[in-house]
């Protein structure tokens, strides 16, 4: 009997292996893991805003209308609560895109705006800030390439066949993906590149 079982068990596991199951398995693994480090990423940026927006209120309280806009979106980004379940909602996943590229969008005017100040681009404080800000970004790019290649990935597993009978049977769906349009922008906005005006000679006397 005991060896009965342990054939069944045998015979059930290749069954598994030969529907999908497990590759599905794996690749929702790599999409929440791709997803995670997005997150992380995201989360640098907007732990840098704070500093960026009150460093650049001491050389440029004119420009309140940018410095709100970064605040407020960055604001949005923070109310949306970026939950495991937020991956198989469409809606809710295209809540989340939009609220990141209005905190892209805010952050590309900043930079705008700071090349009419060159006191607050020569400030130490803020071209640290500036500097983190351009890695960041760097690695936000990274991160959702990785995270767009592994829900294709996926995506393709889940709508093939016979996979897609495993998929409905251990209720798996596609999952949203970021836009074409938003990853075009995503490789191009904020560009970073940060260096100080150098300061002019002294005029010989």
């Amino acid at each position: 009997m005991r060896r009965l079982w342990t054939v069944l068990a045998a015979l059930a596991a290749l069954s598994l292996t030969n529907c999908g199951y497990n590759a599905i398995q794996s690749q929702d693994e790599q999409v929440k893991s791709g997803w995670s480090e997005v997150l992380n990423q995201y989360q640098r940026r907007a732990d840098l805003v704070p500093n960026l927006v009150n460093s650049a209120k001491g050389f440029a309280q004119q420009e309140k209308d940018v410095l709100l806009g970064v605040t407020n979106a960055r604001a949005k980004v923070g109310s949306i609560q970026a939950t495991p379940e937020l991956l198989n909602d469409p809606g809710a996943f295209a809540k989340f895109q939009a609220a990141q590229d209005e905190l892209t969008q805010a952050l590309s005017k900043l930079l705008v705006v700071t090349e009419n100040y060159p006191q607050l681009k020569s400030d130490a404080l803020f071209s640290n800030l500036m500097t983190q800000l351009g890695t960041t970004e760097t690695s936000i790019t990274a991160a959702r390439n990785r995270y767009v290649k592994a829900v294709q990935d996926y995506n393709v597993t889940v709508r093939s066949f016979p996979n897609n009978l495993t998929a409905m049977m251990f209720g798996y769906k596609e999952k949203p993906n970021f836009s074409v349009e938003n990853e075009r922008e995503i490789q191009t906005a904020p560009k970073v590149d940060f260096n100080p005006t150098p300061a002019a000679p002294a005029a010989a006397k």
